[in-house]
């Protein structure tokens, strides 16, 4: 099993702790990320590393975008078949133009809503790998999370970095890892032993794991639409379909 480390001295802890043939755990402070975890971690995602991380809503599994080989294995940790769409994160607006073509519509209400618990599905641009995008749709989900560590990972690695739930099971997100009907009683100890040997990095900010997705909205088309219901649907009620 993955260790279960305390609290106490939680970041005083030494860089890293190798388990063998598992995966390297990164203790990473949530509000200020050390400067040296982040280049290794970075380093590792910029080689084709696959890691299990926190967001602002669920852990997730993730990867450099532009690693081919990278995203086939987040798809095989899913069960996730090609026709399914990978969402990924971006560190700002400006950002997101660069993969995604944003009407002005779609540009203000994203520019109300980020950083936060959105996921945005948009018309993909050419930067978006066939892999991650919707075949048929041509289309691609981005979200801007609001948390320090992600935006501090984005910025460090100079890409998105995909993003799916770990440890929750959606129509549009393929099977959890994590058994039927215990995501929810699931510990963050009992989620990295889970994925221990799957990932090749896990980051550990002291969070538990989170159970509530984002709050999907389509901006492909003139009107907005909420696709899925999740944190900070409330703000987006107005679009919610009859």
């Amino acid at each position: 099993m993955v260790q279960d480390i305390g609290f106490s001295g939680y970041f005083d802890r030494p860089l890293s702790l190798q388990y063998l043939n598992m995966a390297t755990i990164y203790e990473v402070h949530p509000v200020a990320p050390q400067r040296d975890r982040i280049e290794k971690i970075t380093k590792a995602l910029k080689d084709g590393a696959v890691m299990l991380y926190p967001t602002d809503t669920v852990y997730a599994i993730g990867c450099d975008l532009n690693s081919k080989s990278a995203v086939e294995r987040v798809r095989q940790i899913k069960q996730l078949s090609n026709d399914k769409p990978l969402t990924f994160l971006c560190s700002s607006l400006s950002n997101i133009t660069d993969y995604a073509a944003v009407s002005d519509e779609a540009y203000r209400i994203i520019k109300r809503l980020i950083p936060g618990p959105y996921t945005f599905l948009l018309p993909a641009t050419k930067l978006v790998p066939r892999l991650v995008m919707s075949p048929k749709r041509k289309t691609t989900g981005i979200r801007v999370p609001d948390q320090r560590l992600c935006f501090t990972l984005l910025e460090a690695l100079g890409n998105p970095i995909i993003s799916t739930s770990a440890h929750i099971t959606t129509d549009d997100e393929g099977a959890a890892t994590v058994p039927a009907g215990k995501a929810e009683s699931f510990g963050k100890a009992e989620l990295f032993d889970c994925f221990s040997k799957l990932v090749d990095v896990i980051v550990d900010d002291g969070s538990d794991p989170g159970y509530q997705v984002s709050t999907i909205l389509d901006l492909t088309q003139s009107e907005p639409i909420v696709v899925r219901r999740g944190l900070g649907s409330e703000s987006v009620a107005v679009w919610e379909k009859d």
